[in-house]
């Protein structure tokens, strides 16, 4: 039975996620189009089909027992020289990303990660160094501020396209993703 790539995120609300997204799409990353701007908390992962419920029972009890938060997103900061990746950086709700993702990556989605976990919104990943100062330079003055209420469950199709599959309200929150 072949595997399938999950990850677990937090969606930003559609204001600030439209805005990030023109930027991506206006500096031709070719990820642009696969999937919306986000806060990662487990990247991607493979998974067996079969271990889909569990993997959903997971994070619904995770997420009972987490509280919403706010997250405050300003400027922008680089991976670089290490990885191409230029990001909005959370100025608040870091620790509560941290904890979050830690309590994601637990029970049956225990994994090691690649590099130490650091809360931010990916605007141009993979590209030119143009294109990369562009974006550090052009979002330099970025600030949006949102409440986090659920984090979302989602999976990568054929096409290399990655679509959200379960909400997961936080504490019982109910909180809209458009604010």
């Amino acid at each position: 039975m072949a595997k399938r790539n999950i990850g677990v995120a937090i969606g930003l609300p559609a204001r600030v996620a439209d805005e990030l997204q023109g930027w991506r799409e206006k500096l031709g990353d070719p990820s642009a189009n696969r999937i919306v701007p986000h806060v990662t908390l487990l990247p991607p992962t493979r998974v067996l089909p079969g271990r889909l419920v569990a993997v959903e029972e997971h994070l619904r009890a995770v997420a009972e027992t987490s509280h919403p938060f706010d997250i405050r997103l300003r400027g922008t900061a680089t991976f670089r020289p290490v990885t191409p990746v230029v990001f909005v950086p959370l100025v608040e709700g870091i620790a509560e990303c941290e904890l979050l993702a830690a309590r994601v990556r637990s029970g049956p989605l225990a994994r090691e990660l690649d590099y130490p976990y650091h809360p931010h919104v990916t605007v141009a990943q993979d590209l030119g160094e143009d294109a990369l100062d562009e974006a550090y330079e052009g979002l330099s003055g970025f600030v949006a501020r949102f409440p986090v209420g659920r984090f979302a469950l989602f999976s990568r199709d054929d096409e290399g396209c990655w679509t959200w599959r379960t909400e997961f309200p936080l504490g019982g929150a109910e909180a809209a993703l458009d604010g």
